[in-house]
């Protein structure tokens, strides 16, 4: 009928998993298979997105997948700008009745673009129903791999992004049991250094691509000191204990 307003879609936030295809949920799998259009970001150098390789599989060969891009900058008034642009985009598909999924890599609440997102698509169009759906973090595939405890008994975790390197372990290091940085491989020698400050070098583990094809388990993180290493690292630090052998 002619001047009916549409219903507006749905947003599904979907964490797809840390690389390997195989630790995409099933819960994820059921959503995508259904949706209109696939969002997913990439960095403003390039259209790549790992995610969207890893969600290809599970669509339907009509729904188009579009990329987003993010500069990585930490000019603040730059970034909302591209926040609400991109936030934009997304609402106008949905805004015509179609229901969409941005997809991210790991869980889509864990230092997750996607994050942002939602608070531009909150403030613009409250009225849009968003449904979030979690997804293995790159650290729980980690662990799995090298087949060690992130935690046990009275233990804590302390999970830290190392975009800014070690200091902000520097200042929690004395209470610190077990310590996950992600996003390391900028500044993963001073990271590592402050771990070996901390005296805890020699109970780390870093991982590289963890579920790609590349792979790469690294023991002695303080080789990152020298050589850095690549986009997909993080490190997994224990005070007591060590690693099981895998």
């Amino acid at each position: 009928m002619k001047g009916r307003k549409l219903t507006q879609g749905i947003l599904y936030g979907i964490g797809v998993g840390p690389g390997d295809p195989d630790f995409i949920t099933l819960k994820a799998v059921s959503i995508l298979s259904r949706v209109d259009m696939v969002f997913a970001a990439s960095s403003a150098k390039n259209s790549h997105s790992q995610a969207a390789e890893i969600a290809k599989s599970h669509l339907k060969a009509s729904v188009p997948i579009q990329i987003l891009p993010f500069p990585m900058t930490r000019n603040k008034q730059a970034m909302e700008t591209v926040w609400q642009d991109n936030a934009g985009t997304v609402i106008e598909v949905l805004e015509q009745g179609k229901n969409a999924a941005f997809i991210t890599l790991g869980d889509c609440m864990t230092y997750s673009t996607y994050g942002y997102l939602l608070k531009s698509i909150r403030k613009l169009a409250p009225h849009i129903e968003i449904c979030s759906i979690p997804g293995i973090t790159s650290y729980q595939a980690a662990a799995a791999r090298i087949n060690t405890p992130l935690v046990e008994g009275e233990e804590s975790m302390t999970l830290l992004s190392g975009v800014m390197g070690g200091d902000k372990f520097r200042e929690i290091s004395d209470h610190a049991d077990n310590v996950v940085f992600l996003k390391a491989y900028k500044n993963a020698g001073d990271i590592a250094k402050a771990l070996d400050e901390a005296g805890m070098a020699e109970n780390s583990v870093g991982i590289v691509k963890c579920g790609l094809e590349d792979e790469q388990i690294v023991r002695n993180v303080n080789v990152f000191q020298e050589k850095k290493p690549d986009y997909w690292t993080l490190i997994i630090s224990k005070k007591s204990g060590h690693f099981i052998e895998s």
